[in-house]
Formats: C-alpha cells, sequence, structure tokens
C-alpha cells in the first residue's frame, strides 16, 4: 500500500510506510517555485516579504499524481481541502485513469478539508492502522471516521497573499499584521476558512489558540505543530500545552512551500486530535 498526498502535507516521512508527493506550484511574475524537496522554503519567503506583484498556485494535475501512484495496487491519496484547490478533483481523475488502466488496483481519494499539520495527523493514522496490518477497506473507513476528531488551528501575522487569492476577505486581511495584530482561526466543517479573534502580540495569540483547542474539545492527545520561521513561538505554544496536558504528544516542524506561502513569515498552524 501507498499513501499519496499533494505537498499541502508538508514533507512527511514514515518507518515502514510508502510515501509520495504531488508538488503544488507558487508562483509570481518573477519565479515559480515548485513545491518539492528541493525547495528552499526560507528564501521563498523572503523573497515574497519583498515582492510587490501578483502571486499565485497551481495544484498537481492529473498526469502529476499519476506520476505519484507509480505502481502500487492500493493506494490511499489525501488532498488539500477542495474550498481552497483543485488538487481534490484532480487526483479523482487521476483515480478513474488508474483504475480504468488496472482494473485489479485500487485508489482511495480523501479530501482532508484542511491541510498542513491536521493532513499529517491522518497520514500518522492511516500509517498506524496499516502496520497494525488492517485491510485496505478497513484502512480507509477507520481514518475516514479519525478525520472526524482532528482539527486545524492557524495564527497569522499576515494574511496579505491568502486576501491577494480570494481565501480571505481584503478587509479581514488588513487587520492582520497592524500594530501587531495576529489572526486566529480554524478550519471549518466544510473546509474553509473561519477567523475567530484578532490578538495584539504573540502571546496573546497563543493564548487564544490554547482556548481555541480546549473549546474544540482538546484534552491531552496529539498535536502536530507547523512554524513558518517561527520557532519561537511553536515551542512557546507546545510549553503552555504542555503546561495543561504534561502527557500531550507534540511534534513542531517548519511549514513546506505551499503552507509557508499562505501561513507567510511568523504564522503557525496546528493540527490536533479533538
Amino acid at each position: 500500500m501507498k499513501i499519496v498526498t499533494d505537498s499541502s502535507a508538508d514533507r512527511i516521512t514514515l518507518n515502514g510506510v510508502s510515501i509520495a508527493t504531488a508538488p503544488l506550484k507558487i508562483i509570481t511574475d518573477e519565479k515559480e517555485y515548485l513545491d518539492d524537496i528541493n525547495l528552499d522554503v526560507e528564501e521563498m519567503v523572503e523573497a515574497l516579504l519583498k515582492y510587490s506583484g501578483k502571486s499565485s498556485t497551481s495544484c498537481p494535475n492529473p498526469e502529476d499524481w499519476l506520476n505519484s501512484f507509480g505502481d502500487e495496487k492500493e493506494i490511499i491519496c489525501i488532498t488539500i481541502t477542495a474550498e481552497l484547490s483543485g488538487s481534490y478533483n484532480a487526483a479523482c481523475i487521476a483515480k478513474d485513469i488508474y483504475e480504468e488502466k488496472y482494473p485489479d488496483r485500487k485508489v482511495f481519494v480523501f479530501n482532508s478539508l484542511s491541510t498542513g499539520p491536521e493532513m499529517k495527523l491522518l497520514i500518522e493514522k492511516i500509517a498506524e492502522l496499516y502496520l497494525n496490518g488492517n485491510s485496505f477497506e478497513d484502512i480507509c473507513k477507520e481514518f475516514s471516521e479519525y478525520s472526524k476528531s482532528t482539527a486545524l488551528i492557524f495564527m497569522l501575522e499576515s494574511m496579505r497573499n491568502l486576501a491577494n487569492n480570494g481565501r480571505v476577505s481584503k478587509l479581514a486581511s488588513k487587520a492582520a499584521g497592524i500594530l501587531g495584530i495576529r489572526a486566529v482561526g480554524k478550519a471549518s466543517n466544510k473546509g474553509d476558512l473561519e477567523l475567530l479573534d484578532k490578538c495584539r502580540g504573540q502571546d496573546k495569540a497563543i493564548s487564544s489558540i490554547i482556548k481555541t483547542m480546549k473549546e474544540l474539545g482538546y484534552s491531552g492527545g496529539k498535536v502536530r505543530i507547523a512554524n513558518c520561521l517561527n520557532q519561537i513561538g511553536a515551542q512557546k505554544l507546545k510549553e503552555l500545552i504542555l503546561t495543561d496536558f504534561k502527557n500531550a504528544d507534540i511534534e513542531i516542524y517548519s511549514c513546506g512551500g505551499l503552507c509557508s506561502f499562505y501561513a507567510e513569515k511568523g504564522g503557525l498552524l496546528i493540527g490536533l486530535e479533538k
């Protein structure tokens, strides 16, 4: 069995499980960035801070997905939320082509309704089920059910790229970054972005994240914190979580290219078990 994601899931490797990634692209008038293992994410983020022109993203096309499928008999494919990208639709087209060509093979395509660290939680669950010897059908059923118990929270210093791509309103984006305002929000049940709070300063924003986690039902399970050049903020959040939940399973890592484009410098993305 193979797990295939688009690059919004960031860079994931797990022992004993085959994982492949179909890269998205970040496009400006000056340069095109392919979100693969060769991308210098920090260089891209710093360059985009100085760039004032138009920018956009491009999802993997069906051929990109097919290339990522490789030659496996059973494939579980997870995509960024279909509310923000055409990646899910392209993966579904690739599934149809693949299964028509190989009738004895199976592809399950799952719309994560999310991105980044929440996708990482789903992938970890699939790997756990696979390594425990579950069948393909049971894995698809159980991790789909598990997805109902996960969530994504975000903290952003800037929402310029989100606004430029129509993901949030221009009015909402103006608040973030002015006088140290951070926007705190979550992925909604339908997979778009829901703004919850505007906080002056990172400390207040992190307190708002903790409050939101508890409101969502967090009680000490897994937390995955992806940061865009904000290791200090990620570490502070981890320490505050451990203050209330001493045995919490918390991992901090750096955002990949696509998540860094939307989170922007200073942003945090938090995947958690509710």
